[in-house]
């Protein structure tokens, strides 16, 4: 806000509630003062929505008018895959606009990290940490099921960093019978306690257990949710091991942002405002060995980035 408002002299807007506040007019002078000790705090002020004006009668004719109503130069947009697609439909259309990559998924492609990823990860680290006393007590199995829709970043990292037992994903299905069947050696073995992480889209290979069959919501977005609970039922079934079940849910979406994101985000912000004064419409800025570019929008939102190989096959040395 400094660097557009004291370097630039701009006057600065925000919508609320995402592209539903551009079509609806929801306008909020932002400045200094107003912004002003949001640095420590998470989520959004602003606000959010899932709402997609492609998909209403209307919606997108009326961004273009509100571009002009409120007489804007440009637009910088935030978020994940599914509100960067839509500024790049807009962009495409020559709407003037800038993306910045924030989801806690962290599956947007062309840069290293999006904002809020580091936040959830620490956030679900300590969760697997603090369960690990209550598996260690009781000779438990706790399945911990943390977000991740289509991609197994958060999963994959936390696993890692809190020495986790085994982690499933969506990228890679998973063989119940393998789970399980490890699981019974370690306990066999004489190590009594067992941390399993399932991202919330993990599925299991075709075939190896029972699923319900998928539902979507009104935006047509696949309803996920309560593999955790599928998959303790298997493993205690199987195996006779007590498995208890956390789902850290929404815990992940708040609290106070780490210092990396702090930093991360103050970086986008700086760098989105510069790229607005330059003109670079279209573009999205990214975070590439330490440092910020710029890339095309339409790169970015061209295809979901998932959790590498190298990172997965280190995952992969946890499971005993």
């Amino acid at each position: 806000m400094r660097k557009a408002t004291r370097h630039y002299d701009d006057e600065v807007i925000g919508f609320s509630n995402g592209w539903q506040g551009v079509v609806e007019r929801q306008v909020l002078a932002l400045d200094v003062p107003t912004m002003q000790h949001t640095l420590p705090q998470g989520g959004t002020v602003l606000g959010t929505s899932r709402y997609n004006p492609f998909k209403v009668d209307g919606g997108v004719d009326e961004v273009f008018a509100s571009m002009t109503d409120n007489e804007l130069d440009g637009l910088i947009v935030i978020g994940g895959e599914g509100t960067l697609s839509c500024a790049n439909e807009f962009a495409q259309r020559g709407l003037p606009i800038v993306g910045v990559p924030k989801t806690i998924d962290n599956d947007i492609g062309v840069t290293e990290r999006t904002f809020g990823f580091d936040t959830a990860v620490s956030i679900a680290t300590d969760a697997i940490d603090r369960l690990r006393t209550t598996a260690e007590s009781h000779n438990r199995i706790m399945v911990v099921e943390v977000m991740g829709r289509h991609v197994g970043h958060i999963a994959t990292w936390s696993g890692i960093a809190g020495g986790a037992t085994m982690t499933l994903i969506p990228e890679e299905p998973f063989d119940i019978e393998a789970v399980c069947q490890s699981l019974q050696a370690r306990h066999e073995g004489g190590r009594f306690a067992s941390l399993v992480v399932v991202a919330e889209g993990a599925k299991p290979i075709p075939g190896t257990m029972p699923i319900p069959e998928d539902t979507y919501d009104e935006f047509g977005h696949i309803r996920l949710g309560g593999i955790s609970h599928r998959v303790a039922n298997e493993i205690e079934r199987r195996t006779g091991i007590e498995t208890r079940v956390t789902i850290l849910g929404y815990v992940q979406r708040g609290g106070t942002p780490t210092a990396f994101d702090r930093v991360l985000s103050t970086r986008y912000g700086i760098a989105a405002i510069d790229a607005a004064h330059d003109q670079a419409w279209g573009s999205m800025v990214a975070l590439r060995s330490d440092e910020i570019v710029r890339v095309p929008l339409s790169d970015a939102v061209a295809e979901l980035k998932g959790v590498s190989a190298e990172l997965w096959d280190v995952a992969q040395e946890f499971f005993a």
